[in-house]
């Protein structure tokens, strides 16, 4: 019966996925206080061309390197933006209608050496956000404000 029910409503969820992730992903490309964003919808991936031709949205992951000012550790510049947004869950999971966030250096990779987990690209200032389906405004807003703190932050 779940199933069924949530099958019903699939297609608007994975729309207003895609629509706020690339909305997301444009937000945080142009923000100072990130390095890089991986998301297939930006034409900085290096995937995005073969995303366009196989794809008709590009998904509601967005993952993101956190800049790291001097004096700073990319693990707590990650932390700090992971612990200031208000609407993303703490959380490793996918697929839910909630936004989840988390830093995957100490949850998805905790088990892996800091050399380990460079290897394949996991770096300590990455952040993964999985988008829900939240209002986009109310997502961008709620990242603008946790980027805010952390440029307060690194300025004292």
């Amino acid at each position: 019966y779940l199933l069924e029910r949530g099958l019903k409503t699939l297609a608007l969820r994975v729309s207003q996925q895609n629509r706020s992730a690339q909305a997301v992903a444009e937000f945080l490309e142009n923000h100072p206080a990130i390095d890089r964003v991986w998301y297939p919808g930006l034409p900085s991936h290096p995937d995005h061309a073969i995303a366009c031709q196989q794809m008709r949205g590009f998904g509601g992951v967005v993952s993101f390197e956190v800049a790291v000012p001097p004096g700073a550790t990319a693990l707590d510049c990650a932390a700090r933006v992971v612990d200031a947004v208000k609407i993303p869950h703490i959380a490793a999971s996918l697929g839910g209608v909630e936004s989840l966030i988390e830093p995957p250096a100490i949850m998805s990779y905790y088990e892996l050496s800091a050399e380990e987990r460079l290897t394949i690209g996991i770096k300590d200032n990455l952040v993964r956000l999985a988008i829900g389906i939240e209002e986009t405004a109310d997502i961008l807003a709620d990242l603008a404000q946790a980027l805010a703190s952390l440029q307060v932050a690194s300025e004292k």
